[in-house]
C-alpha cells in the first residue's frame, strides 16, 4: 500500500490545528472562564497553573512568566540580585544549544563558557565539564535538548564537588525522566518554555520557572513584574514579563494531557526506531535509566540536503534543529575561542523527522521511504 502523502500532497510537519483541536472545547471553556472573571493578570489561573506545573514536575514552587528565555535570564538575574553570582561570571553550557540558552546567560552579565555535547545524546558531555571549571565557574545549565535530558546524576556530583548551581533549560523535555526524576525538579532551578510548537504550547508564549527555593522562587516572581515585591514598592530594577491569565487557563488544559501527549509521541519514535534501516541513517539512542519525550526526532545524515530533498519529492517535510550553533551567529562573532568540532559536525548533519501528531502508521510509511535513500 501506498503512503497517504505525495510530493504535490505532502505531510506537514507540524500542524498546530491538530494539536489543539482535540481540546477545543476544553480550551473554549477555561478562556471563556478567563472573559468571565474579568481578571486578565495575577488571576487565579496563573495560581492554578503555577501549583499545578509545580506538582507535575515535583518542584516546590513554579513561577509563571511571558517565554521560556525570560525563564532563563530571570533565574539567572535572580541568582545575581541575591549574591549567588556576580557579573563576569562563567556558566558552563552545551555549545550546540539553541542560541536562547547563551542569550540568558549574557543578558545576565554572565560569560557562557561552551562544552561540546555528548555525540550519543546531543547533551552537554559530564565528561569535559570538569576540565573547563575555573575559579570564576559559578552555574552549569544542563540543556535537555530534543527532549532527552541530561546525565544529570553525573552532572550533580560535579557541581557538588565544585559547588556550583544547577539550571535546565527544560524548554524541550517536560515530563522526561532520569532515574525516575522529573526535569524541572532536577537543578536548583528549572526554566520552561510554552511556545506554541513545544509538547504542551500555549495559543501564544509563555514559560515558567520551577525551584525548591523559596526565596528564588520570590526574586523571579519579583524581578517578572517591574521588580516589586508589592504595588508600588520596587525593590529590583525590574522587568515586565508575567504571564497573563489567558495562556495560565490554556496551559492547565494542556497539562492535564501532557502524559497522553508523551505516549502519542513515544509511540510514533518507536515505529521510526523499529522500522528506519538505512545505515546511511544514524538514529537517536536512548540510555538506560532516562525517558525521552521526543520534541524532535532528530537523525544524523552526511549528505543531508541530499536526503531532505529525496524526502521533500516524496512529500516528507523536515527541519533542522540547529543549523547554526551560537559561536558561529553574528551577535557573537569572536567571542568564544573554540574550536568546536564535534557541534559544528552535528550541525552539519541533523535532521528532524516529523513526530507531533504522527501515528506510528505513518512513521512507518516515512521509515519505508527513508529506507530507500541511497
Amino acid at each position: 500500500m501506498s503512503a497517504p502523502f505525495s510530493s504535490s500532497n505532502p505531510l506537514p510537519f507540524l500542524d498546530l490545528r491538530a494539536s489543539t483541536s482535540p481540546l477545543r472545547e476544553e480550551l473554549i471553556e477555561a478562556v471563556a472562564g478567563v472573559i468571565d472573571s474579568g481578571r486578565f493578570l495575577h488571576g487565579p489561573a496563573t495560581a492554578a497553573f503555577e501549583k499545578e506545573l509545580a506538582e507535575s514536575c515535583g518542584a516546590r514552587y513554579a513561577v509563571a512568566v511571558s517565554n521560556g528565555l525570560d525563564a532563563l535570564r530571570l533565574t539567572l538575574r535572580a541568582w545575581v540580585q541575591m549574591g549567588l553570582m556576580k557579573w563576569g561570571d562563567e556558566v558552563l553550557v552545551a555549545a550546540n544549544t539553541y542560541i536562547a540558552s547563551v542569550l540568558a546567560i549574557t543578558d545576565a552579565g554572565l560569560t557562557p563558557v561552551l562544552i561540546e555535547p555528548d555525540e550519543q545524546s546531543f547533551n552537554i558531555d559530564p565528561g569535559r565539564i570538569e576540565g573547563a571549571i575555573t575559579p570564576r565557574t559559578r552555574a552549569i545549565m544542563e540543556v535537555h535538548l530534543y527532549g532527552l535530558p541530561c546525565r544529570h546524576s553525573e552532572i550533580r556530583e560535579i557541581a557538588r564537588r565544585h559547588n556550583l548551581l544547577i539550571i535546565e533549560d527544560n524548554a524541550q523535555a517536560i515530563g522526561a525522566t532520569e532515574q525516575g526524576v522529573r526535569t524541572g525538579a532536577m537543578g536548583d532551578a528549572a526554566a520552561f518554555s510554552f511556545y506554541p510548537t513545544k509538547n504542551i504550547g500555549a495559543l501564544g508564549d509563555a514559560g515558567a520557572v520551577t525551584t525548591d527555593s523559596e526565596e528564588l522562587a520570590e526574586t523571579v516572581k519579583a524581578l517578572a513584574n517591574y521588580g516589586s515585591d508589592r504595588r508600588y514598592h520596587n525593590i529590583y530594577q525590574g522587568f515586565n514579563c508575567r504571564m497573563d491569565e489567558l495562556q495560565a487557563a490554556m496551559l492547565r488544559v494542556k497539562l492535564r494531557h501532557l502524559d497522553e501527549e508523551t505516549a502519542a509521541r513515544n509511540e510514533a519514535a518507536a515505529a521510526y526506531t523499529a522500522h528506519i534501516e538505512n545505515p546511511l541513517v544514524k538514529l537517536p539512542e536512548v540510555p538506560q535509566g532516562r525517558t525521552h519525550v521526543w520534541h524532535q526526532y532528530v537523525v544524523r545524515v552526511e549528505e543531508r540536503e541530499r536526503f531532505r530533498k529525496f524526502l521533500a519529492d516524496r512529500g516528507v517535510p523536515t527541519d533542522i534543529h540547529y543549523a547554526v550553533p551560537p559561536h558561529l551567529q553574528p551577535c557573537y562573532a569572536g567571542a568564544f575561542p573554540g574550536p568546536y568540532p564535534l557541534t559544528e559536525r552535528l550541525a552539519n548533519e541533523v535532521v528532524s523527522l516529523p513526530i507531533a501528531n504522527l501515528s506510528p502508521s505513518l512513521a512507518k510509511d516515512i521509515s519505508l521511504i527513508i529506507n530507500q535513500f541511497s
